[in-house]
């Protein structure tokens, strides 16, 4: 009887490929699904960041009886307030520029950075206080609370790191629904609170923060879950993003006019709407953009308003740091997280009803306002100008 061979058997090569061409189809197929669970996952932490913040201004307000002020801290001592105020830079104050997130440090899990910013500080080791309680203006480098990165106030969807930053933030106050003089905020009041510039400067002050003022849930009028406490912002890359850098001045932007100037001069590119194009003005400053400094009260940095809805240009007619027209704005998908003043934290998105994008903004008839845009009226920008206002007495009648 014949005994059989056996003979082993090993893939063709045609096989191979056809093996191969599969597994290939397959992870093409779910990438997609992976990077959308990795998203989701990045979007959820996000949330999570911004329940941890509003939990904090809620404890905050519960141990002062008022909100954090968004622009605190130290001066000169002077009796004029624009020598230590506002544009100044010092190694011996901070100008009382300080963002709400200084204070807020203690109140989310950042009890040792807070006490380096409240304690002098020799940063060189030399037996010599280089920098006092509170800190110095919030450019100085060597200063290492400034220059902190704290996970709390980062957007795991949002890439930006390093100089030229400081540390990033990707949440900021709320100032409403204006663009007139928040640059100055409650400084103009001090400053002239006979004058109709205080005047001006009131009436433009209609969000949750007002810059050099100290507001407590109670001025909230519209509601606590009616009205924007904070919101997402993008950091800048480099890459001429129209939602982190604005056009220079020599652009010719009327926002206080149009608020959609900046889009109508013809400055972006065509074939990346989201990129300013190369006709476009000169960059300012590359630390002058979105999100560059936690600590800092400047507007650019840790300030939005709810003219334009979420995503689109940063726009301002003189520098960055007035700073009329800066949306929110991240790189999730469609919207942004905003903070609401219960503490809730709700998505919303790019397609909110924002009403007449093109309306000026809202100030007073002194400086060239009509009946359309008069403070006291209705928010111009739909619900979500409505949802920026504190005290405006629109009725909220639809779901986010």
């Amino acid at each position: 009887m014949a005994q059989s061979r056996n003979r082993n058997h090993g893939f063709t090569l045609v096989e191979l490929l056809v093996v191969i061409a599969i597994i290939g189809v397959l992870v093409g197929l779910l990438l997609p699904a992976v990077q959308a669970a990795r998203e989701a996952a990045r979007r959820m932490s996000c949330s999570n960041n911004f329940k941890q913040i509003g939990l904090a201004v809620h404890n905050y307000h519960s141990a002062y009886k008022a909100m954090p002020t968004h622009g605190s801290g130290t001066d000169d001592g002077s009796d004029s307030l624009f020598n230590s105020y506002w544009y100044q830079q010092s190694d011996a104050y901070n100008c009382k520029m300080l963002s709400v997130f200084v204070g807020l440090t203690p109140f989310f899990e950042q009890q040792g950075l807070w006490d380096q910013i409240s304690n002098p500080m020799d940063y060189d080791s030399d037996g010599v206080i280089d920098f006092p309680s509170m800190g110095p203006s919030n450019e100085e480098v060597n200063y290492a609370p400034w220059s902190t990165e704290i996970p709390m106030l980062r957007c795991p969807s949002d890439p930006g790191v390093g100089l030229p930053a400081l540390g990033r933030t990707n949440y900021a106050v709320s100032l409403g629904d204006a663009g007139f003089e928040l640059q100055f905020g409650n400084l103009s009041v001090w400053l002239h609170p006979e004058a109709e510039q205080s005047a001006q400067s009131n009436a433009s002050h209609r969000g949750a923060f007002v810059l050099h003022r100290q507001l407590k849930f109670r001025d909230v009028i519209d509601g606590l879950s009616n009205t924007i406490c904070m919101g997402e912002i993008l950091t800048d890359l480099g890459d001429n993003d129209v939602r982190t850098m604005p056009l220079n001045s020599s652009g010719g932007a009327n926002p206080i006019e149009n608020p959609s100037h900046c889009r109508e001069l013809g400055f972006i590119d065509p074939e990346r709407p989201g990129f300013w194009g190369p006709a476009a003005p000169a960059r300012a400053a590359d630390t002058n953009t979105r999100g560059a400094r936690w600590a800092s009260a400047w507007n650019p940095f840790t300030a939005f308003n709810t003219i334009l809805p979420p995503n689109r240009e940063f726009c301002t007619s003189t520098n960055w740091a007035n700073a009329e027209v800066f949306p929110a704005a991240s790189r999730h998908q469609g919207g942004v997280h905003i903070l609401l003043c219960d503490g809730s934290v709700q998505f919303v998105t790019d397609s909110i009803e924002a009403g007449n994008s093109n309306n000026p903004v809202v100030r007073r008839a002194a400086d060239g306002g009509t009946a359309n845009y008069l403070p006291g009226n209705p928010s111009p920008y739909g619900l979500w100008g409505a949802l920026g206002t504190r005290a405006g007495r629109e009725v909220i009648d639809q779901a986010l």
